[in-house]
């Protein structure tokens, strides 16, 4: 008697509703908050089921999460974020993160992935889905974690899932049964899509025609303008060019007095400087200096002149003066 092993495969469409039931919430409020948009969440959420459903008859069970997340976040709906106008809670705020570490995020707190399952479902290694993660989360002005705006974005994310409005449930229901009975065709709206609108005949002439003439209107801008019986353009005829000289205008400089011309001037600074421009003269006299003084040589003083010295008569006595003087001295002899 052999004992009978336990399958992973699942047991029918029963288990396949099960997990669909499962993730429907989670799935709706992550759809949501990586869109931005709950309508546009929620196509993405129904056209996810219904290209699960298939390929779940071929997965074991425990493949089935990580399939399914990977549907989901590969929809094109989720692709680009719609803008918030005006931030009001805190996951709106989500917004200004990028698509993958934004995904990163809500697959640990939506999703309810562990660390390595949410690697597995993004296709990367458990130490850059880390990274991901640490840059989504909340961080203070200075760069520092910020964790009451953590807990509060996690808060506001549970409550979503707990809360969704009864309608909203009745769509996402909806599209599960009719996901389940195998029609494809129904969104989350429960509306079927539009059919493809046929192009008229008509189009695709007008459209060549359109083109023909722009293709012509540019070729004639590179044709020679001109007149003559030389055809388009006058290639070939008579092309006068008038030469007529311009009037002849004041010199710039008559529109402007002495003083703009002295401000305007290009050494107006030393021009208005007359000490700095006497200065400037003994440059190289006060270069000499400073950099003798730089050196500790004190600067050579000018010689002493000698005192004044006696000045010496050398001058031979005059001979007229000799012979007076000689007749007084005879003539007081001569005295009695």
């Amino acid at each position: 008697m052999s004992v009978p092993t336990v399958s992973s495969r699942p047991s029918g469409p029963p288990a396949l509703s099960a997990f669909l039931r499962g993730v429907e919430r989670r799935g709706a409020v992550l759809a949501e908050l990586q869109a931005g948009d709950a309508a546009a969440g929620d196509a993405a959420l129904a056209e996810a089921m219904r290209r699960f459903r298939p390929e779940a008859g071929g997965l074991p069970m425990p493949d089935w999460p990580r399939r399914f997340w990977a549907l989901l976040l590969a929809q094109p709906r989720l692709q680009h974020r719609t803008a918030v106008a005006v931030a009001i809670e805190a996951t709106d705020r989500l917004g200004e993160l990028g698509s993958g570490p934004r995904a990163a995020l809500l697959l640990r707190v939506a999703a309810g992935l562990s660390e390595e399952e949410a690697a597995d479902v993004l296709g990367v290694s458990v130490a850059s889905y880390r990274l991901a993660l640490q840059r989504a989360l909340p961080h203070h002005a200075d760069g520092r974690a910020d964790p009451l705006a953590w807990q509060q974005m996690r808060e506001q994310i549970h409550r979503r899932i707990k809360t969704l409005p009864p309608e909203r449930l009745v769509r996402l229901s909806s599209a599960r049964e009719a996901v389940l009975g195998g029609d494809g065709t129904t969104t989350a709206d429960g509306a079927a899509p539009a059919a493809t609108v046929s192009r008229p005949r008509w189009l695709m002439p007008v459209l060549w025609g359109l083109l023909a003439l722009c293709v012509l209107a540019l070729g004639a801008t590179f044709l020679p303008l001109g007149s003559g019986a030389g055809g388009l353009g006058g290639v070939g005829g008579n092309r006068r060019v008038e030469i007529e000289p311009l009037p002849e205008a004041d010199s710039p400089a008559a529109s402007y007095g002495e003083e703009v011309a002295m401000v305007t001037h290009r050494d107006f600074a030393l021009l208005a400087d007359p000490n700095g421009e006497a200065a400037a003269q003994d440059l190289e006299f006060n270069s000499w200096l400073a950099a003798q003084q730089a050196a500790g040589v004190s600067a050579p003083t000018p010689p002493t002149p000698p005192p004044d010295a006696p000045v010496e008569e050398d001058v031979a006595p005059s001979p007229v003066a000799h012979g007076i003087a000689g007749e007084t001295q005879a003539e007081t002899e001569d005295a009695p």
